[in-house]
């Protein structure tokens, strides 16, 4: 399932609890992300699922739920 691989990627990434990564939790606001943060979670999701995100895409990133989204329609 996409959630959970991108929920792993995230706790991975972020140094966050699995708790805390949820489909409505936000990436700056709830998990503590900055810009070097969410440069490193787009090459890890990238590599992850074999996609490549344009950065005016991952500027649209404001929840967990939008990445899984745009990957889902990638696949």
């Amino acid at each position: 399932m996409t959630f959970d691989k991108v929920k792993e990627i995230i706790v991975e990434t972020l140094c966050c609890n699995t708790k805390e990564v949820s489909m409505e939790a936000r990436l700056s606001e709830d998990l503590g992300a900055d810009s070097l943060d969410a440069v490193e979670l787009n090459i890890a999701l990238e590599e992850a699922f074999s996609i490549k995100i344009p950065d005016e895409e991952l500027l649209n990133f404001k929840t967990v739920k939008n990445i899984v989204d745009y990957i889902d329609s990638k696949k």
